[in-house]
């Protein structure tokens, strides 16, 4: 990933503008004109269309792995903790860059098959650290459920707050989290969280 200053500008005028009008109906011109450039000077950052996906996934898919990362890291074993935690910084995450995300989750399927092979590897990433998680509580029977099925309900229901959370509402996000999180507990006890 190309990190200079100028390309992680234009990736995020980018993302803005794939979530306002989708990829398809995105043009070179119209990317251009949000970025304040000459269409051939597009070209001299990246080389189609499908490369500003392409980075915009990326960029969006490596800060919420490390966001994760950095915050199971902080955390502790306790995998109650561990899996609010995870919740907390998925939202982190969607909500911090929501225009990279809502990009990910709805467009992946225009990336080139090079681009999606490319970035398969930092998608599989996050998702191996949920994995863990959810592993952790069902083994420690805070979880019940096939961890296939507990992952996808997981990411799903957080993905999805994309579309009608606020995050200037009644709730904060951390607090999202936890009660998204404690709807999958049996016992939980969210005064306390």
């Amino acid at each position: 990933m190309n990190a200079s200053p100028r390309r992680k500008e234009l990736t995020r005028l980018a993302a803005q503008l794939f979530v306002q009008e989708g990829f398809d109906r995105t043009t070179v011109r119209m990317l251009a004109q949000e970025m304040g450039i000459k269409s051939g000077s597009l070209f001299h950052h990246f080389k189609d269309k499908h490369e500003i996906l392409a980075a915009v996934i990326e960029e969006g898919t490596q800060n919420a792995l490390n966001i994760a990362q950095q915050a199971l890291d902080d955390c502790g074993r306790d995998p109650e903790v561990r899996l609010r935690t995870m919740a907390r910084a998925h939202l982190e995450t969607l909500f911090a860059d929501r225009n990279a995300h809502v990009v990910a989750l709805f467009e992946w399927r225009r990336l080139d098959p090079s681009a999606s092979a490319h970035l398969r590897h930092l998608r599989d990433a996050y998702e191996a650290l949920w994995v863990d998680v959810i592993d952790d509580a069902l083994r420690a029977g805070i979880l019940h459920g096939d961890r296939f099925l507990v992952a996808r309900f997981v990411l799903g229901a957080l993905n999805w707050t994309v579309r009608w959370y606020d995050p200037h509402g009644a709730r904060t996000p951390d607090e999202l989290a936890d009660e998204l999180v404690a709807m999958l507990l049996p016992n939980a006890d969210t005064t306390n969280v």
